[in-house]
Protein backbone atom coordinates (compact mmCIF):
# COMPACT_ATOMS: atom_id res chain seq x y z
CA UNK A 1 0.00 0.00 0.00
CA UNK A 2 1.17 2.90 -1.07
CA UNK A 3 1.70 6.06 1.97
CA UNK A 4 -1.13 8.87 2.11
CA UNK A 5 0.78 11.21 4.08
CA UNK A 6 4.26 11.94 4.54
CA UNK A 7 4.77 14.37 7.75
CA UNK A 8 7.95 16.68 8.55
CA UNK A 9 8.78 18.44 11.47
CA UNK A 10 10.82 21.80 11.18
CA UNK A 11 12.88 23.95 13.21
CA UNK A 12 11.69 27.01 11.03
CA UNK A 13 8.38 26.35 9.73
CA UNK A 14 8.25 29.16 7.00
CA UNK A 15 11.70 28.48 5.86
CA UNK A 16 10.74 24.76 5.52
CA UNK A 17 7.21 25.96 3.85
CA UNK A 18 9.23 28.05 1.13
CA UNK A 19 11.79 24.86 0.14
CA UNK A 20 9.50 22.65 -0.09
CA UNK A 21 6.61 24.82 -2.25
CA UNK A 22 9.93 25.78 -4.56
CA UNK A 23 10.59 22.25 -4.65
CA UNK A 24 7.31 20.79 -5.35
CA UNK A 25 6.13 23.68 -7.46
CA UNK A 26 3.05 23.09 -4.91
CA UNK A 27 1.42 25.57 -2.19
CA UNK A 28 1.13 24.35 1.08
CA UNK A 29 -1.77 24.94 2.89
CA UNK A 30 -3.02 25.67 6.73
CA UNK A 31 -4.25 22.31 7.66
CA UNK A 32 -7.96 22.61 9.08
CA UNK A 33 -8.77 21.92 12.52
CA UNK A 34 -10.00 18.45 11.77
CA UNK A 35 -6.30 17.85 10.36
CA UNK A 36 -4.18 19.27 12.80
CA UNK A 37 -1.73 21.71 12.92
CA UNK A 38 0.50 23.07 10.12
CA UNK A 39 0.43 23.07 6.80
CA UNK A 40 -0.31 20.44 4.06
CA UNK A 41 -0.28 19.88 -0.20
CA UNK A 42 -1.40 17.48 -2.27
CA UNK A 43 1.71 16.23 -4.46
CA UNK A 44 1.69 13.36 -7.16
CA UNK A 45 -1.28 11.75 -5.02
CA UNK A 46 0.38 12.08 -1.50
CA UNK A 47 -0.44 14.62 1.00
CA UNK A 48 3.07 16.64 2.33
CA UNK A 49 2.12 17.63 5.51
CA UNK A 50 4.59 19.89 7.80
CA UNK A 51 4.87 21.36 11.45
CA UNK A 52 6.87 22.46 13.93
CA UNK A 53 9.64 20.21 15.28
CA UNK A 54 8.75 18.57 18.39
CA UNK A 55 9.80 16.38 21.16
CA UNK A 56 7.35 13.40 19.91
CA UNK A 57 9.49 10.41 17.83
CA UNK A 58 7.51 11.52 15.02
CA UNK A 59 8.87 14.49 15.28
CA UNK A 60 12.31 13.80 14.57
CA UNK A 61 12.79 12.94 10.87
CA UNK A 62 11.29 10.98 7.73
CA UNK A 63 12.82 9.57 5.16
CA UNK A 64 10.22 9.22 2.22
CA UNK A 65 11.48 8.98 -1.50
CA UNK A 66 9.58 11.31 -3.89
CA UNK A 67 9.10 10.52 -7.19
CA UNK A 68 9.69 13.59 -9.93
CA UNK A 69 10.23 13.07 -13.75
CA UNK A 70 13.74 15.12 -14.21
CA UNK A 71 16.04 14.01 -10.89
CA UNK A 72 18.47 16.58 -12.36
CA UNK A 73 16.16 19.20 -12.30
CA UNK A 74 15.08 18.50 -8.92
CA UNK A 75 18.15 18.27 -7.20
CA UNK A 76 19.32 21.45 -8.80
CA UNK A 77 16.24 23.07 -7.05
CA UNK A 78 16.81 21.45 -3.78
CA UNK A 79 20.88 23.06 -3.86
CA UNK A 80 19.44 26.46 -4.56
CA UNK A 81 16.42 26.47 -2.28
CA UNK A 82 19.25 25.69 1.01
CA UNK A 83 18.97 21.80 0.69
CA UNK A 84 21.62 19.77 0.19
CA UNK A 85 23.05 16.08 -1.32
CA UNK A 86 23.96 13.58 0.91
CA UNK A 87 23.98 10.85 -1.97
CA UNK A 88 23.71 11.30 -5.57
CA UNK A 89 22.65 8.26 -7.64
CA UNK A 90 21.06 7.59 -10.97
CA UNK A 91 17.85 7.09 -10.17
CA UNK A 92 18.10 8.07 -6.46
CA UNK A 93 19.36 10.93 -4.45
CA UNK A 94 19.39 11.49 -0.84
CA UNK A 95 19.02 14.88 0.76
CA UNK A 96 18.42 16.86 3.12
CA UNK A 97 15.68 19.71 3.17
CA UNK A 98 16.75 23.32 4.42
CA UNK A 99 15.88 21.85 7.98
CA UNK A 100 18.53 19.03 6.91
CA UNK A 101 15.52 16.28 7.44
CA UNK A 102 16.81 13.83 5.02
CA UNK A 103 14.37 12.45 1.98
CA UNK A 104 14.67 10.69 -1.17
CA UNK A 105 14.32 11.86 -4.87
CA UNK A 106 13.65 9.16 -7.13
CA UNK A 107 13.29 9.27 -10.91
CA UNK A 108 9.90 9.12 -12.10
CA UNK A 109 7.96 7.80 -15.13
Amino acid sequence: MAPFLIEFPADDPARARRFWEALLGASLRERTAAEGSGWQAGVEGVVLGLHPRGAGPGDRFALPYLPVADLEAAVERVTANGGEVIHAGAEHVICRDSEGTPFGLSRGS
